[in-house]
């Protein structure tokens, strides 16, 4: 296995970079946003700077990568933070400077739109995480869930391994930002039931590759995915959004990536709980349920003919639900399914 190459990490009191490389929706939900960035000071005790497009609402996209490299640019940031995903991210990433950021790595800490910029420092050779949003994740309702903080304080200031454990209770329909007054209380949550292993028993450890999964067949299309030979003895880790893609369409993605020659590279796959609720969508709890069970059966129906001897975890809180665990983007990962244990290496 080809040794990761970690960033340094920030310390306390450490500038950080609050960067809106995707959608710019702390012009829309400030209240969400300036909580966010007060935890940040609060309780990591790090220094958030904001860049020209953070706060705008459809920057363009080169303005956009003008502030993420910037950021990797700056000696005096240690590290850079997405406020939030998005749709369009897949159109910054051809803009960014890719010699100042291979001169320059950071810990870069974003998910769902940002699997395009994870991706590109993956082939930059850079271990990022997937995970750890500004808005979602710090600006969560009532305080932050505790599962949540202690591995992104853990994956910010940390190098070594970290156990992830399964959520005791878990959500996926969070309290609306159009009314402030919903910051108050904390968001509904559901009693949680464990991973959902199968495969053969035994462990695997290498590298991690993946993300959002609707974001992965955009990048397919786009040609901008490593190759199998790349991602051999990798572990796959992927979640849906929430877009909510149905059941036949996560196979779909999943089978497409059969095709490319993909699945066979990967011994392990780590799938993320999928969220079965939105807005436009109010499932109900038994729906919610029975959501869950269609993707985990796509999938598994997916993976069957192009590697069925993989091991294959579901249901790992580290997606669009709540808590989130952070996981390093090319960094280390142990899955054991002997020991129905799950480690990564921050």
């Amino acid at each position: 296995m080809v040794l990761p190459n970690y960033p340094p990490k920030p310390r306390p009191g450490d500038r950080v970079a609050v960067v809106s490389p995707s959608a710019g929706l702390p012009a829309l939900f400030p209240h969400v946003y300036e909580l966010g960035l007060r935890r940040l000071r609060e309780e990591l005790h790090l220094e958030p700077v904001e860049y020209p497009t953070t706060r705008v609402v459809g920057a363009d996209p080169r303005d956009r990568a003008r502030d993420l490299t910037a950021a990797f640019a700056d000696p005096t940031i240690t590290a850079v933070l997405a406020t939030v995903g998005g749709d369009d991210l897949i159109t910054v990433t051809p803009h960014l400077d890719d010699d100042v950021l291979r001169a320059n790595p950071k810990p870069y800490f974003g998910y769902s739109d940002n699997t395009n910029v994870l991706n590109h420092l993956y082939r930059l050779g850079i271990v990022a995480y997937h995970g750890g949003s500004v808005l979602v994740h710090l600006g969560r309702p009532g305080s932050p869930h505790p599962l949540t903080f202690d591995s992104l304080r853990a994956a910010l200031f940390t190098s070594g391994w970290y156990e992830l454990s399964p959520a005791p209770e878990w959500g996926d329909r969070p309290n609306p930002w159009t009314d402030p007054g919903s910051l108050a209380y904390e968001p509904e949550m559901l009693a949680g039931d464990g991973w959902r292993w199968q495969g053969p028993e035994r462990e695997v450890r290498g590298r991690t590759w993946g993300g959002c999964l609707e974001i992965l067949h955009w990048l397919m299309a786009a040609d901008r995915v490593p190759t199998a030979e790349e991602l051999a003895g990798s572990v796959l880790v992927v979640e849906t959004s929430n877009e909510l893609p149905t059941a036949q369409e996560v196979f779909r993605i999943v089978r497409n990536m059969g095709e490319r020659g993909l699945l066979a590279s990967f011994p392990a796959v780590v799938v993320g709980r999928p969220k079965a609720w939105d807005f436009d969508k109010p499932l109900s709890v038994p729906e919610r349920s029975a959501w869950g069970e269609a993707q985990r059966e796509a999938i598994t129906r997916a993976l069957a003919p192009y590697n069925p001897d993989a091991v294959v975890v579901f249901d790992v809180d580290l997606g669009h639900t709540d808590p989130q665990l952070i996981i390093p983007y090319g960094g280390e990962i142990r899955v054991d399914s002997r020991a129905r244990r799950i480690a990564v290496r921050y």
